[in-house]
């Protein structure tokens, strides 16, 4: 009994001489810390897990890591089984530590292989099924399953235009779908989804613009100071334009592009790159891409070409490359078919490839940032 006393004496007086910090500084420290790491915390003890699993700080973390954000790309594989991959892109790419395999069994026990990535905000990425359009957040595996539009009759979602976007003003997110009328084809529905409302709207109006090119769709809208983005087609006066949603003013706006530039709608497309809505453009004379950014938003005379990519002699597929996004270091990273990832420098400099295998079976790409974030409602699942 003596020596069961002394223990626990001891072990009361080290817990007292443990060095401890003040709970706001801990708040301070977790909400700068990388989403893997804090996912990770939550098994520390009952208070982090709950600090951590809370609403608000997800939206503090997201707020302090805005500027500096940690960047994806996913990798979705649709073959005889379904393989999906997430990379890191701010590491290298060769990195045992950069890339982490996911899950999408919710996704694919109910829309077979017919899934395309849509759109992708705040840590979020829109994909849509045959049958059923889904957000799912990659990080934490919360997805949250989406009605299909009333107003859209067709199960095809090829020719659409598809978005995904959020307003602060209203702490609300939005998925914007401009699609063929089946009876009138060159009319088009506009409609968007709240989901904080959980309704469809739409609104009407004749919108001449069409998705690309047969053969290469545009599958991304670029969400961008508040408005969602598409290179189009305008077919009433045949030439190419930006089209951006407004969530805001929820109308549709039109746009320029630059001049002097030999467009084709399956070589060229947007992104943002840096803090600017931007262009890439392939040039087959010289075998390069051209990145043009508008310096200032709704600006024509604002579009200004800030470098060239050279291609030729890199070993790079040039009729099928595409651009994804940029790093925090300002290297640009591009897809070539599925087959790799490449990342140059802000010189235009090949810096590393990761080869995949990915040429003969289906593959969708698409980019996100990491976050703790949680959508509007209660029907989220993990």
């Amino acid at each position: 009994m003596q020596c069961q006393e002394t223990s626990d004496a001891r072990m009361e007086k080290k817990k007292k001489t443990l060095p401890s910090l003040p709970e706001e500084l801990i708040i301070q420290i977790l909400l700068r810390l990388p989403v893997k790491s804090l996912i990770c915390f939550k098994c520390v003890c009952k208070s982090w897990l709950s600090l951590i699993s809370d609403p608000h700080f997800a939206n503090s973390h997201f707020d302090i890591t805005a500027a500096t954000p940690t960047r994806r790309v996913l990798f979705i594989v649709q073959s005889q089984y379904v393989e999906t991959e997430s990379i890191d892109l701010e590491a290298s790419l060769n990195s045992d530590s950069s890339s982490t395999s996911l899950y999408l069994n919710f996704m694919f026990s109910e829309s077979g292989y017919d899934l395309e990535i849509k759109g992708s905000c705040r840590g979020f990425i829109l994909l849509h099924g045959y049958f059923n359009i889904y957000l799912w957040n990659p990080s934490t595996g919360l997805h949250k399953k989406l009605p299909l539009s009333p107003y859209d009759g067709s199960k095809s979602n090829r020719d659409h235009f598809y978005g995904f976007g959020y307003d602060p003003s209203l702490d609300d997110y939005f998925l914007v779908s401009l699609s063929n009328d089946q009876k009138l084809a060159k009319t088009k529905h506009l409609e968007f989804f709240s989901l904080r409302a959980n309704t469809w709207k739409e609104i009407e109006g004749n919108f001449p613009y069409i998705n690309g090119s047969d053969e290469n769709p545009k599958k991304i809208g670029s969400f961008f100071n508040g408005a969602i983005h598409w290179y189009a087609f305008r077919h009433d006066l045949r030439y190419d334009v930006i089209i951006a949603f407004d969530l805001m003013e929820e109308k549709l706006l039109e746009m320029c592009l630059p001049d002097d530039v030999d467009y084709e709608s399956k070589n060229c497309d947007l992104w943002v790159f840096g803090e600017y809505l931007s262009l890439w453009v392939m040039d087959f004379d010289t075998y390069a891409i051209e990145i043009w950014v508008m310096k200032e938003y709704k600006v024509h005379s604002s579009w200004t070409k800030t470098l060239v990519l050279a291609i030729d002699g890199s070993g790079i597929h040039f009729h099928y490359f595409s651009l994804i996004c940029s790093t925090k270091s300002g290297d640009i990273i591009g897809s070539d078919n599925g087959k790799r990832l490449v990342k140059y420098n802000d010189r235009g400099e090949l810096l590393e490839y990761l080869p995949y295998s990915y040429s003969h079976v289906g593959y969708q790409t698409g980019m996100y940032t990491e976050s703790l974030l949680s959508l509007p409602g209660d029907n989220e699942q993990a």
